[in-house]
């Protein structure tokens, strides 16, 4: 399967080079320190285990507060709230060595993906299910573009901090929803997910093998009796990744 044959934008094209231009600068410690639970994100003025504890299931905060998802998921790309920091090459290398602070990190993909009406069943392979109340919540998703900015910057800080696997997971879930239940379809959440997240991804096998299968998805989304993306197609992806370390299943033609 080729890849989806859509230009990649710059900044993902630059994401995926691993920002090439960008230079570390070691004096800047603000997302190590948040994540280390020792620095108050602004403007809100809250630790890390805080928003974990108190904004999980506020959806009304999670919606309408614009400046914590750049402390959330730092990535090395500026973003919109000018008093957080990007994310610094020695950080990544810090934050990748601390298990108590990629729990943390786990725990913030948690919490955004109990928003947009999902749940991490297996952190290890990064399968994704339903909550209760996904109906609401994908509504949500659909009509509110701007968490599509916000899931863009979720991937990829996962993968900056060696959590890429749970990418995969995501995008195949949702790619799920779209292919046997019509969820999460909206043109534009369509479009996002086909030129950005599909492409939040560097490990290049996986970035071409999903962006093919979302070409055969879509293809099949146009014929009567296409090929249909199903429940036990993603979770035998996943589990084959991970006792062999490819997803690359058999798919019927």
């Amino acid at each position: 399967m080729s890849s989806v044959k859509l230009p990649v934008p710059r900044d993902v094209r630059e994401f995926i080079q691993g920002y090439p231009d960008n230079r570390d600068d070691p004096s800047l410690k603000a997302n190590l320190e948040f994540y280390s639970n020792q620095r108050r994100c602004q403007p809100d003025h809250m630790l890390i285990e805080e928003v974990l504890s108190r904004w999980h299931g506020d959806y009304a905060k999670l919606e309408h507060k614009h400046g914590f998802i750049q402390w959330l998921f730092p990535i090395q790309e500026y973003g919109m709230n000018y008093e957080s920091q990007p994310l610094q090459r020695h950080e990544i290398t810090s934050i990748r060595a601390d298990p108590d602070i990629i729990e943390r990190v786990i725990r913030s993909f948690a919490l955004m993906l109990d928003f947009y009406g999902m749940q991490l069943v297996d952190r290890n392979t990064g399968l994704l299910s339903r909550t209760e109340n996904y109906q609401d919540r994908y509504r949500n998703l659909a009509r509110s573009s701007h968490n599509y900015l916000r899931i863009s910057r979720i991937l990829k800080c996962l993968s900056e901090l060696g959590l890429e696997r749970l990418n995969a997971g995501f995008l195949l879930h949702v790619l799920n929803e779209q292919s046997e239940h019509g969820a999460l379809d909206a043109p534009a959440l369509r479009n996002s997910m086909d030129r950005w997240w599909a492409n939040c991804l560097r490990n290049d096998a996986e970035r071409d093998w999903i962006g093919g299968l979302i070409e055969k998805v879509r293809q099949g989304q146009k014929e009567e009796d296409g090929f249909v993306w199903t429940r036990s197609l993603y979770e035998r992806a996943l589990e084959q990744r991970k006792e062999k370390g490819s997803l690359s299943i058999e798919l019927d033609a």
